[in-house]
């Protein structure tokens, strides 16, 4: 217990000193500009390039992974867009935010500085996996389905030839792409340059965090709409009981790869939400109440999944093969 302590604590930790800054000096939202591109654009395209790129280009290709961690994401979301469409009046754009809060987790600010603290740098790469294809995912899925409601300012077919761009052009993926291409080839950058990249590495996991628990303090919580606890119950527990269930079934995953799932599958719901409930005017106070509600239940959840993974109490072959 005291070494999953010593894991979660200055994790949230960070969280919550942002929290309180938050709270303590209260800005507009939009002071938090600077400090969000450095993370987007810097920070973390350079921790996924400096760890992907050092990595065998097999580990890369692991398409079981990725199907097994991307399927209990969707499969998530259909849980919560389904329930929310049969409590709600069958109302698509709101039902399709609420799904997201259901599904999509915060695995860019949250889950690679976690992944790594908690496994080691051998939890990189599926960190990585894993963000990539629930960004494409989330990037498809969610205007795809406004479209179709009626809900988007665009026509549909406006609507798929911006998906491409929106997911090729996210900073994380081309940094991705751009360490996938370095391990193919085996390159190196010069050392003044790779100095500079290991700076920026250091500086994602803190500087996001912060971040995070400044956002959520900017949040306003009118109050706690009745369908949010069994959303937020559908991403922090059902999601990564999925995760876990679909990796062990296909077995023959490295044990990390398993927990880097799960672990990743058990964060709270993605700041991302409020962005998109934003730009479509659907769900937004309700969208920003889940986000602090979530990353508020996620102390304890995410700390009870670091403890089962710490431990050894969740088996990587639950199967027995």
């Amino acid at each position: 217990m005291s070494d999953v302590i010593g894991l979660a604590l200055p994790f949230f930790g960070l969280i919550f000193l942002g929290y309180v800054a938050g709270r303590i000096w209260r800005e507009e939202e939009k002071a938090l500009a600077w400090l969000n591109i450095f993370v987007i654009y810097f920070a973390l395209p350079a921790l996924f390039f400096q760890l992907i790129s050092k990595t065998p280009i097999e580990e890369l290709a692991n398409f079981s992974f990725i199907f097994a961690t991307t399927f209990a994401t969707y499969t998530a979301f259909a849980f919560a867009f389904v329930y929310a469409v049969l409590t709600g009046g069958g109302r698509i754009p709101e039902a399709t935010v609420q799904g997201l809060v259901g599904g999509y987790g915060n695995v860019g600010y949250m889950g690679p500085p976690l992944a790594l603290v908690a496994l080691g740098p051998k939890a990189a790469v599926p960190a990585a996996l894993i963000f990539c294809f629930d960004v494409t995912l989330v990037f498809t899925l969610a205007p795809l389905m406004m479209a179709l409601a009626g809900a988007s300012h665009q026509p549909l077919r406006r609507t798929l030839l911006a998906i491409p761009r929106k997911v090729l052009l996210h900073p994380f993926i081309l940094a991705t792409i751009a360490g996938v291409i370095g391990a193919a080839l085996e390159v190196r950058p010069p050392e003044a340059v790779d100095r500079l990249l290991t700076l920026l590495q250091n500086a994602a996991a803190p500087c996001a965090l912060f971040a995070l628990g400044v956002t959520v303090a900017l949040r306003p919580l009118e109050r706690v709409p009745g369908e949010l606890p069994v959303l937020i119950a559908i991403k922090l527990i059902l999601h990564p009981i999925l995760a876990y269930l679909l990796l062990t079934w296909i077995g023959g995953l490295d044990p990390v790869w398993i927990y880097t799932g799960v672990l990743m599958a058990s964060l709270p719901p993605a700041a991302t939400i409020y962005v998109i409930a934003t730009q479509y005017r659907i769900y937004v106070l309700r969208g920003s109440s889940a986000i602090l509600l979530g990353t508020a239940a996620s102390v304890v959840t995410v700390s009870l999944v670091l403890y089962l993974v710490s431990t050894g109490a969740l088996p990587a072959d639950p199967f027995g093969r």
